[in-house]
């Protein structure tokens, strides 16, 4: 009996919090693996190239790779779906999708304020003259601006989605519950969470192209940055739309590199000249330090949204501790707990 308690929790009646991570895994796996063998038989089938190459127009390679990303889409949303129901017991919406009229008001904020932050990076680079702009309306590849554009658009989407439903959504959440135990309290359990999955988010990205030390270090603290919209409301709704229009206006509008990677189309193509340190240089500007101040002030809005929209911002306990209702049936005292 005692071994078997290590892998599951009599009370709640569910695996514990090691066990439902790595089971989410291996559905994933299993997911992932499924839609690609079928995605590639439909693909042989009507003959449609699978790799990019010179013989064949980007169009269909381009087409291909969108594919690509919402095969990976759907292979995470469709593994919370299953997780929620096997492994957690609980509803999908738990992991942050409470979609009402708050949540989307709180998700075109996350949208302003991506844009927003982006946006003030760049005038600031470009009046200090560590950016230039050398032609707008350009594209990397041999495929039309537009073209690129929308790919990247859908690409962006779909990544602050999944990105954010399992950094965020389903890893903080489950380290939160499983930290809860002995004497760490239940605030404790969700700001040790909130580290962890933040490490776990910055070596994710280790392996981008033009990673560094400095880079994977800046990516925890943009972790933790993501993840503040999560542990203050319990809801995704922040997280995703920052997600979305960091990237896309980091990489599709203003031209930087997105995590070590080039943009398909850009409305600007731009050089940068200041230092690395600063810049982020290749990697882009979440690697640099004018990255960590935006950051810094991102985090300062989204405080203030939060308490101006809810009269305060305080962390939330309860994502440590396991309800197995729906969270609409939980009361406002388990939900808005004061830190």
């Amino acid at each position: 009996m005692r071994i078997l308690s290590l892998f599951w929790n009599s009370q709640e009646k569910r695996f514990r919090s090691l066990c439902r991570l790595v089971g989410s895994v291996f559905l994933m796996a299993i997911l992932f693996l499924t839609l690609t063998a079928v995605a590639g038989v439909l693909l042989r089938t009507f003959n449609i190239p699978l790799g990019l190459d010179n013989r064949f127009p980007y169009q269909l390679s381009s087409w291909v790779q969108t594919v690509g990303i919402l095969i990976v889409t759907l292979s995470i949303l469709f593994t919370l779906l299953l997780a929620a129901k096997f492994l957690d017991r609980r509803q999908f919406a738990d992991f942050g999708f409470h979609l009402d009229k708050n949540w989307w008001r709180d998700f075109i904020f996350g949208l302003l304020l991506g844009a927003g932050l982006m946006g003030a990076i760049f005038l600031l680079e470009f009046s200090a003259g560590w950016v230039s702009i050398e032609r707008i309306l350009s594209s990397s590849n041999s495929a039309p601006f537009w073209q690129g554009w929308f790919q990247s658009l859908f690409l962006f989407i779909c990544v602050g989605i999944y990105e954010e439903s399992i950094s965020r959504g389903y890893l903080l959440l489950n380290l939160a519950e499983g930290f809860r135990f002995s004497r760490i309290s239940p605030k404790w359990a969700v700001r040790l969470a909130w580290g962890g999955s933040s490490v776990v988010f910055g070596l994710l990205h280790a392996g981008n192209p033009h990673a560094s030390v400095l880079s994977t270090i800046n990516l925890i603290a943009a972790g933790l940055f993501l993840g503040l919209g999560y542990v203050l409301t319990r809801e995704l709704a922040i997280p995703i739309g920052l997600h979305i229009t960091w990237n896309f206006f980091q990489g599709n509008v203003f031209g930087f590199p997105v995590s070590g990677t080039t943009p398909a189309g850009t409305l600007f193509t731009i050089q940068q000249h200041g230092q690395d340190l600063i810049t982020g240089g290749r990697f882009g500007p979440e690697a640099g330090l004018i990255g960590i101040a935006a950051m810094l002030l991102g985090s300062l809005l989204i405080y203030g949204w939060v308490k101006l929209r809810n009269g305060k911002a305080a962390l939330q306990e309860g994502l440590a501790i396991y309800h197995p209702t729906s969270f609409s049936q939980f009361t406002n005292k388990q939900i808005h707990n004061t830190d």
